[in-house]
């Protein structure tokens, strides 16, 4: 009796993309190791510690909260298929309201002004959008016009009469602050392992001291809504639901769902997540409101959420990679300076696996740029102040665009959608 191999052709879809794969948890941690050990090598090169300084960790947390919460509204928005680039403007109404109800009630009712500002401003978009069908760039573009003129008018009028309690022409009255949280006795245990600079060892305690000494208690309740999210969208019927409105709507229907619906509380979400971004703007990492308060963290938001492959996983990455950039504008100018030769170190080790690749153009391109920033850095001792300034956007842009080709949008994202357009 003899016995054949039946070859079965693999089911379609199956085979996942070459440039699609997941970062699996094990990988990850083994990325998040190597990083910490390039830090500590690189202290102790230079001196230089501030990287993964306790103070830098908790600083690049505040500043990745709004980016994150921006990037969330833009991830929920997405996922239902409408592109919402009026989150800038849906965060500074979040600013306004925030810090202005914090100021009238209490800055708890004013964090929930914040966030309610902001969904009746994806209120807006989704009207717009999803009601009549105009095209989503266009209406994003109007709401980014509309609300910060809005807010700027009001504030013209009314913070005039406030000017006793320390408002001005475009600055709120100060709102009274929000609880921090610090783990005592742990904080004040790694802070003393992080002030012998151990290699990796006092890294390592700076990085867990910056996430449990004076942490806001809306960073908690940001991170809350990342993990909401993800068993939200990807464990609940839902989701399952809400995400199909974003891959192919017409089947969606086919199959009962109302996809209006969706697509309604998917942009109102959004608008609230933004909405929460903005009021920590006006009332954690300041406590007034300010016009331009914002600085363009909508958009960061959008870069982090599209880096993270519009993934809570990859756009709570993609935010604490821009955070860190951020944080550092507003702290010692030479940490940047310091972040130049890990940017090289970075490049180098880049383009010697394009060489173990056999990748000959990409590995020659990237050595020339780690030789570029290598030779800025031992050449300088400070970087201008401008570009210091620039470098999370210049960050922004160069990861968005490295990261480019293993991109994989909802399919019918920024589609418009019509009831029966199947039939």
């Amino acid at each position: 009796m003899s016995t054949a191999t039946e070859t079965r052709p693999k089911p379609a879809g199956k085979t996942p993309a070459k440039g699609n794969r997941k970062l699996s948890w094990p990988m990850a941690l083994l990325l998040s190791a190597g990083i910490l050990v390039l830090f500590s090598v690189v202290g102790m090169i230079t001196g230089n510690h501030s990287l993964t300084s306790s103070d830098q960790i908790a600083a690049a947390l505040g500043a990745a909260v709004p980016i994150g919460m921006a990037g969330l509204g833009g991830l929920w928005s997405e996922r239902a298929g409408v592109v919402n680039i009026g989150l800038e403007g849906m965060m500074v109404a979040g600013t306004f309201a925030g810090a202005w109800t914090g100021y009238l009630v209490n800055p708890w009712v004013g964090l929930l002004a914040g966030m309610a500002a902001g969904a009746l401003g994806g209120l807006l978009h989704a009207v717009i959008t999803v009601g009549f069908g105009v095209d989503h760039i266009v209406s994003g573009v109007g709401i980014n016009l509309l609300i910060p003129g809005l807010c700027l008018y009001i504030n013209r009028i009314y913070y005039q009469d406030y000017v006793n309690a320390g408002a001005g022409a475009s600055k709120s009255p100060p709102t009274p602050p929000l609880p921090y949280i610090t783990v005592e006795h742990l904080s004040q245990w790694l802070g003393t392992i992080e002030k012998h600079h151990w290699f990796v060892l006092s890294d390592l305690a700076g990085v867990l001291g910056g996430l449990v000494t004076n942490m806001s208690v809306v960073t908690l309740i940001a991170i809350a809504m990342l993990v909401m999210t993800y068993f939200v969208l990807w464990r609940t019927t839902f989701g399952l639901r809400l995400r199909s409105c974003g891959e192919n709507p017409v089947a969606a229907e086919s199959l009962g769902v109302n996809v209006y619906k969706y697509k309604y509380i998917a942009v109102i979400a959004s608008g609230a997540f933004a909405g929460l971004g903005g009021a920590y703007l006006s009332m954690v990492a300041a406590s007034v409101y300010q016009d331009g308060q914002t600085g363009g963290r909508g958009y960061i938001g959008l870069a982090a959420m599209i880096f993270g492959n519009w993934l809570p996983g990859g756009l709570a990455t993609g935010a604490g990679l821009f955070g860190f950039t951020d944080s550092l504008q507003l702290r010692d100018p030479s940490s940047v300076h310091v972040l130049l030769l890990v940017i090289a170190i970075v490049l180098a080790l880049m383009g010697l696996w394009n060489l173990y690749r056999r990748k000959w153009v990409g590995a020659a391109v990237t050595l020339v740029l780690a030789g570029a920033v290598a030779l800025w850095y031992s050449s300088t001792s400070t970087v201008e102040r401008p570009l210091i300034v620039a470098s999370p956007y210049v960050i922004t842009l160069v990861v968005l665009a490295l990261s480019a080709q293993r991109l994989r949008p909802p399919k019918a994202d920024g589609q418009i959608y019509r009831k029966g357009m199947g039939k």
